[in-house]
């Protein structure tokens, strides 16, 4: 099985993300959960990206990057939301990756330089939600440049729909995201 690191989302290391870390972890896979923002966690997104703003999001992406020093090279990057900054600069980068799995957000790729050939990706985003409506044009520019890269749009879903411990949670939907992303990640292994 495939060996993760997923990055959190701006209201911290939440008992969903850690849930969903478990979700993956229950169907064989290894996953590793950094804390970015060293156990704060934060009621709202804007809190949390205050937060960030406040500690600066390079310090984010440079806690993000240093957090997969160490670990192999062959890895799935996955984050939610702001998570997914670190995890697709990694995937980006960081030579070895074998898949990305964002969650909520997509930065444009020339962020980070170009998408590695041949590198699977999958994008899950919710139709009306505000925070992802930023990121959705990029979404769709990846998906539809690069032939490994899947796009999922949820209709009716709040932003950090897939973590279960927030009042936004849709439980049909967040189901449907890891009946996608499980055989992505079997796949990749």
């Amino acid at each position: 099985m495939a060996e993760i690191v997923l990055f959190h989302h701006s209201q911290g290391l939440t008992p969903g993300v850690r849930a969903f870390a478990d979700d993956l972890a229950a169907a064989g896979h290894v996953v590793h959960v950094p804390d970015l923002f060293e156990g704060r966690t934060f009621e709202d997104v804007g809190s949390g990206v205050a937060h960030a703003q406040e500690i600066g999001f390079d310090t984010v992406l440079a806690r993000g990057v240093a957090a997969a020093e160490g670990l192999p090279a062959e890895l799935v990057y996955a984050g939610f939301s702001m998570g997914v900054m670190p995890a697709q600069k990694l995937a980006q980068t960081r030579a070895g990756a074998i898949g990305a799995l964002f969650l909520d957000a997509c930065l444009p790729v020339e962020e980070f330089g170009t998408w590695p050939e041949g590198l699977p990706v999958q994008v899950h985003g919710g139709l009306d939600d505000e925070w992802f409506a930023e990121d959705l044009e990029s979404a769709r520019a990846l998906a539809g440049s690069v032939p490994t890269a899947e796009l999922f749009l949820y209709s009716g879903t709040a932003h950090l729909f897939a973590d279960s411990s927030l009042p936004g949670h849709d439980a049909p939907a967040a189901g449907l995201v890891l009946q996608r992303a499980l055989p992505f990640l079997a796949a990749l292994s």
